[in-house]
């Protein structure tokens, strides 16, 4: 894993300004301590995108039209990528974004007259899964997680992993290439964003890959951890090793505990939303959206995710409000390894 250039760290001080003490209040309860409704508030608010974001986003609707009856939220699987072909076009007014947007899709968005705030609303880490028939492997290193998935490997049996391992075909799953979860694998795992082996079953759905890994003693792949906390009894979760002593011994996995204190490494991200600044001027739009960022910590919490501070949500409704537009990632795309405290020094 190459750590991160003294340039990136520099790239990213300005995201301190959305996660403005995130760890101090990481998972806390929503910043509006209940829904609020807009009175006559009616209409349609037309989201898309990310699979991984999904969840959270069909909560917060789901509550949102309780109180407001009028409007109708609907909420679409596209995968990060497919999402923003839409949103950068004007056909969506909100796109779940499982990792930064691209300078492609920035371009395309610019040409189209496309501006857009871009809101964090939750941290998750990527699970790494097998089968529960699966009774020899509890961990793996990153590095042995590459020679698996790096682009050209022909890796296709687990003795081939690690000395130990059963003579078993490995069969391997993950996120088609539309989806912000393969882009920030690949770049956590191969270093390099898109590039990996072609030959595993894909798919956008995560849900698809639950199944197919469930049922497969000898798969392996890679899911957001929210699908793997919706169905633990299905399958077995399995440990990484970063070979990083600053992130503690041995092999940690996945939780709300490991991610906020970012010693889940490369595997946990930040997850977005993008708003388009024209349809914030929409009523039902801007009022879902501060809905949404009031009530993120505590649906966060329910969908398997760890949810930002309070002050973290506020700054993003103010952001919303004055259509503070553009990316803080200046379009790098995915980054990874970055530490929540890291981004809070640079604050400082």
């Amino acid at each position: 894993m190459n750590p991160i250039s003294s340039s990136a760290f520099t790239r990213l001080a300005s995201i301190a300004a959305v996660f403005a003490l995130v760890l101090s209040g990481c998972g806390g309860g929503s910043s509006s301590g209940g829904a609020s409704t807009v009175d006559n508030l009616g209409g349609i608010v037309q989201v898309d995108g990310s699979s991984t974001v999904y969840p959270l986003t069909e909560a917060v609707a789901e509550e949102f039209m309780k109180v407001n009856p009028r409007v109708r939220v609907t909420v679409g699987v596209s995968g990060t990528g497919g999402g923003f072909s839409k949103f950068v076009r004007g056909e969506t007014d909100i796109n779940d974004a499982s990792r930064p947007i691209k300078p492609s899709e920035a371009k395309l968005a610019a040409e189209n007259g496309i501006e857009y705030v871009e809101l964090p609303v939750a941290y998750d880490g990527l699970a790494v899964i097998s089968s529960p028939k699966n009774d020899w492997a509890e961990c793996l290193t990153v590095a042995e997680l590459n020679k698996i998935w790096k682009a050209g490997s022909t890796v296709n049996n687990w003795s081939q992993v690690r000395t130990g391992f059963p003579d078993r075909e490995l069969r391997l799953y993950g996120a088609g290439t539309d989806s912000g979860t393969y882009d920030y694998f690949t770049a956590a795992i191969t270093g390099e964003e898109g590039a990996s082996r072609g030959d595993f079953t894909a798919s956008e759905d995560d849900n698809v890959l639950v199944q197919g890994i469930a049922g497969d003693a000898s798969g392996l792949g890679f899911i957001p951890y929210a699908y793997y906390a919706e169905n633990m009894d299905k399958l077995k979760l399995l440990g990484v090793d970063d070979e990083n002593p600053e992130n503690g011994d041995g092999c940690i996995q996945p939780g709300a505990e490991t991610v906020q204190k970012g010693t889940y490494q490369p595997l946990a991200r930040p997850e977005f939303i993008y708003v388009n600044t024209r349809a914030l001027d929409r009523p039902e739009v801007m009022a879902f959206v501060e809905f949404y960022l009031n009530n993120a910590a505590e649906l966060s919490r329910e969908v398997g995710y760890v949810g930002l501070s309070a002050e973290a949500y506020r700054l993003g409704v103010e952001r919303s409000k004055a259509r503070v537009s553009g990316s803080v990632f200046e379009g790098e795309g995915s980054q990874v390894g970055v530490r929540l405290e890291d981004l809070l020094k640079l604050e400082q």
